[in-house]
């Protein structure tokens, strides 16, 4: 009886410890060999409460959803520099292990700055004040900043094993957000030199799962997926919504991306 259950737990730890390959091509995000098409949607963390999560991400999954995707909220969890706070609605630790007890994956966007119609794209006030600093650019005082934040919520996930390279739930990890809609007219050289920065400092951290990014047309190429994905998850959209004589329109501001790929062709992939 002790060799059968040392044996079982033997088997569930190298099951765990191996965890799942995620990688991308063209067409479409691969976890373990296999092309997937990921449905996900948004739950973010402290807008609700620990006793609702559970809840929450169960109606997520009995509506046909494979992933949570969230942001990391740099204003609540550091609401004084180099103080942070984890606690209650804040503790996304275990908010991302409730959504693997589900069975669903995890699309982390750490951003730092988000949109979400939250209050300064969560950037802290004590941020603003810094002196010398430019948000959102290459501007030194603003990246160790934004670098000291990003590695240490990278790293409190490595420490809990919650990357899918580790066996956790999460796949995909988003560095910036929505950067395309201001690069150009607002930063210019220095937001191009800004977002391979971001890049470069997202890969160093070496989360074993892609790094992406949302809404930037000069993006490095390896944070190239989104584009993919978009093209994907349009073209299913359309095809849908075309056999119901319905129309779509993409984007937040209801312009039409490219996407010629029919349902027939995507279940080829």
């Amino acid at each position: 009886m002790f060799k059968l259950q040392w044996l079982v737990a033997t088997l569930a730890c190298l099951t765990f410890c191996i965890g799942d390959n995620v990688s991308y091509d063209s067409n479409a995000i691969i976890i373990n060999g296999e092309r997937r098409i990921i449905f996900s949607g948004s739950i973010h963390y402290p807008r609700s409460t620990e006793a609702m999560w559970p809840d929450l991400i169960q109606k997520a999954k009995d509506g046909g959803l494979d992933a949570i995707e969230t942001y990391s909220f740099w204003d609540r969890h550091e609401p004084q520099r180099r103080k942070y706070d984890f606690s209650g609605r804040l503790d996304f630790i275990k908010f991302f292990q409730l959504i693997q007890d589900a069975g669903l994956y995890v699309v982390m966007r750490i951003g730092p700055y988000v949109c979400a119609e939250w209050n300064y794209g969560g950037f802290p006030v004590w941020l603003h004040n810094m002196p010398g600093i430019q948000l959102r650019t290459n501007n030194q005082v603003y990246k160790n900043e934004m670098q000291t934040f990003t590695t240490k919520i990278v790293n409190m996930c490595k420490q809990a094993n919650l990357f899918a390279s580790q066996g956790g739930p999460i796949i995909l990890a988003q560095i910036e957000n929505e950067y395309g809609n201001v690069m150009t007219p607002a930063y210019g050289d220095a937001g191009k030199a800004y977002i391979n920065w971001c890049a470069q400092m997202a890969e160093s951290l070496n989360i074993g799962v892609p790094w992406i990014m949302c809404q930037h047309k000069v993006m490095p190429h390896n944070l190239s997926l989104i584009h993919a994905m978009d093209s994907i998850v349009i073209t299913l959209l359309r095809t849908i919504l075309r056999a119901q004589k319905c129309s779509l329109k993409i984007g937040w501001d209801g312009s039409r991306n490219g996407a010629t790929k029919t349902l027939t062709e995507l279940q080829k992939m």
